[in-house]
């Protein structure tokens, strides 16, 4: 699912329908109809896709029924089939969202895995209201030529993207996470060294207590 902390070139939001309300996602597990999420004006031909052909995977493979206002930016998830799950239409958005956020469908459709999150950070959260001091804090998430973004993907086996105002992670849980402390690190200022250090030990705490929840399952 999506955890957030949002915001696009143009905002993103979401919204539920239960009967004739309107509730956070979070708080909905039985007799969700629909929900609706915007996309950004210059993501939507990116999430229908040449003939359709990105819309169509994401309904085939999630059981939905999506609807895209291309004048709005607005996209409507349904059922398709009294099989479909309100975690497939969650799954269904989390994959719209993730492409509006500047993924490739591709990586995007990584998130229809049930081990992997879409995580949000809204950078304007983080940094003085100032285009000059956005650009520098993006630009230290990213690196010359990408190297610190891929450097983190690459030790957090994470995708990131960094788009408009937001910095949007996908990968499991426990990955996606340090990820966010990572980025977060850098956001305060912290060196590329020290972030990759704090990396690399956090992922051997991971890889050590994955190595003995497998030992403690064989015996």
């Amino acid at each position: 699912m999506t955890e957030e902390l949002n915001k696009g070139p143009r905002k993103s939001t979401t919204k539920v329908q239960i009967g004739s309300f309107n509730v956070s996602k979070r708080n909905v597990i039985i007799g969700m109809t629909k929900l609706y999420t915007t996309i950004p004006f210059d993501r939507v031909g990116i999430v229908i896709g040449k003939n359709g052909e990105i819309i169509k995977k994401i309904m085939e493979l999630t059981r939905t029924k999506i609807t895209v206002d291309e004048t709005n930016g607005v996209a409507v998830i349904e059922p398709a089939s009294p099989q479909t799950t309100p975690y497939d239409l969650m799954k269904a958005q989390d994959v719209i969202r993730a492409i509006g956020y500047g993924f490739s469908p591709e990586k995007a459709f990584k998130l229809l895995d049930e081990d992997n999150v879409l995580i949000v950070i809204d950078l304007t959260q983080y940094v003085k209201d100032s285009e000059n001091h956005l650009t520098r804090v993006k630009g230290r998430i990213i690196g010359e030529e990408g190297k610190a973004r891929k450097n983190i993907e690459e030790m957090t086996d994470t995708y990131i993207s960094v788009y408009g105002e937001t910095v949007a992670i996908i990968g499991n849980y426990e990955n996606a996470n340090i990820a966010r402390e990572a980025i977060m690190m850098l956001i305060e200022g912290r060196q590329h060294s020290t972030v990759y250090r704090h990396i690399d030990k956090l992922m051997k705490q991971i890889r050590r207590t994955r190595a003995t929840n497998i030992w403690v399952k064989e015996l």
